[in-house]
């Protein structure tokens, strides 16, 4: 692949550009992660703040422009005029949130959590699709009461190891999308919060509001659920279905109000151009923003009939252009730390070409987690994945660039070029998280890899 990443001064940043690297390590700036898409002239000048330069993706962003700063917009990278109506307003005067960001710090090993997670997975979506099935026939009370003991079981799971579950955010399958969408939001849910802090209270409430939360869609049609272009009529009557799913759940003993609640507020905006209440702001409840924002972004990453789903980089992006108009902004922030740019599960390629799989989560550098490469630069599939740390393999050739006192700038850093549409060259991502989890010691396994010179020319060593 070509040249992605340049090298520009602070002052010539401009919206719409993608920041891949800072000259200060990113802890000590106020940006959530590790790569970000410059949204509005407040990031401009942040960054102007707290850099004298930067590298840029011009790849994934705008290339460097000679245009005036002053000139743009600061509403969007757009070069065309965006009419903003009163409701695309940004909301301002929300409460900070609370976060207790040490409350899970301990996390299972990884192997140890993925067998158990996926027979709990099956678990959990048998639950909810039995609850389904019964409201039909009024007796939905003891598949609510399944659904609660698995919501419990799903957090303990999350609590312990938050990467074992992203795994199964992959599953599919044909059409049952409402209750694949219940449980991956779930899922979703339950990340964030534990990397908020929330307490356990607080998350079974959340994880069962949030499997629960399209119950009503069973009193909608399913002409209706499947039409991509509403009327404003029909757009009524479907959004109906919360107030449907409440009404539902009230008559069910043993529902959690709270978990209601979650029922009730998830599809609210903070801009007040959510339904049913039209809530802003600080007026929906904590939970209630916590699953408007994950049921947003698994609705864009598995949008129903759709062959070519968001990528997670651009759901996150889009995630972000929302902030504080549709969702609440240092909510955005913390989700985005919680999940990374590239979740685990997700199909990425690499500067080099090959193609690969998330399998793990680097915590302290998000741009550079644990993968399985799985099809080589010309885009065949390999005879056995193979298992790659990236951070290690940084620190393996800084190392012998030291060592040889070799530039920096001549050595081929491995990189995450782009991240795929879920979905492409048919590769089965659970097979390939399966595989990595069979390898007995997958970080000493790297430099094994290494020496094979067909896997040590993939990566240009």
């Amino acid at each position: 692949m070509g040249v992605k990443q340049i090298k520009i001064d602070a002052s010539e940043v401009t919206i719409g550009m993608f920041v891949s690297g800072l000259d200060r390590p990113w802890t000590q700036t106020p940006f959530p992660l590790q790569g970000f898409y410059v949204r509005d002239l407040e990031e401009v000048n942040q960054l102007k703040a707290h850099c004298n330069h930067l590298y840029i993706d011009v790849l994934k962003g705008a290339r460097p422009l000679k245009n005036n700063l002053k000139t743009l917009s600061p509403k969007g990278a757009s070069k065309s005029r965006v009419v903003r109506s009163d409701k695309d307003e940004r909301v301002t005067g929300m409460a900070p949130l609370k976060l207790k960001p040490d409350t899970y710090s301990h996390s299972e090993p990884l192997k140890q959590e993925v067998v158990a997670a996926k027979s709990l997975y099956r678990e959990v979506y048998g639950a909810v699709s039995k609850v389904m099935e019964h409201l039909d026939e009024g007796d939905a009370r003891s598949a609510v009461t399944d659904t609660k003991r698995a919501a419990g079981a799903m957090v303990d799971s999350v609590i312990r190891c938050p990467d074992a579950f992203t795994w199964l955010t992959r599953v599919k399958r044909k059409d049952e999308h409402t209750y694949n969408h219940a449980v991956r939001s779930s899922i979703w849910g339950i990340l964030l919060g534990r990397h908020m802090g929330m307490s356990r209270f607080d998350l079974e409430a959340l994880a069962m509001g949030l499997l629960l939360k399209d119950v009503g869609k069973t009193r909608v049609s399913q002409e209706l659920l499947e039409k991509k272009e509403l009327t404003a009529a029909e757009k009524t009557e479907f959004e109906q279905f919360v107030q449907l799913g409440v009404a539902i759940l009230e008559e069910v003993p043993d529902v959690p109000p709270r978990a209601i609640s979650v029922v009730k507020t998830h599809q609210e905006r903070v801009n007040g151009s959510g339904f049913p209440q039209h809530l802003r702001g600080d007026k929906i409840p904590l939970l209630g923003r916590v699953a408007a924002v994950v049921t947003f972004y698994d609705e864009v990453t598995n949008p129903r009939g759709e062959k070519y789903p968001l990528s997670p980089s651009k759901a996150v992006a889009k995630l972000y252009e929302g902030r504080d108009v549709l969702f609440q902004g240092d909510l955005i922030v913390e989700f985005i730390r919680a999940i990374g740019l590239y979740p685990t599960g997700t199909l990425v390629e690499l500067n080099t070409g090959e193609v690969a799989v998330v399998v793990e989560q680097n915590f302290e550098r998000r741009l550079k987690p644990h993968i399985m490469v799985v099809m080589d630069p010309y885009k065949k599939i390999l005879e056995e994945p193979v298992y790659l740390d990236m951070a290690a393999d940084d620190q393996v050739k800084h190392k012998q660039a030291e060592a040889e006192r070799t530039p920096a700038d001549s050595i081929e850093w491995i990189e995450i070029a782009q991240d795929l549409e879920p979905g492409a060259y048919e590769i089965d991502v659970l097979k390939i998280c399966q595989n990595y989890v069979s390898i007995k010691e997958p970080k000493k396994s790297l430099f094994g890899f290494l020496k094979n010179k067909k896997i040590a020319g993939m990566f240009g060593t």
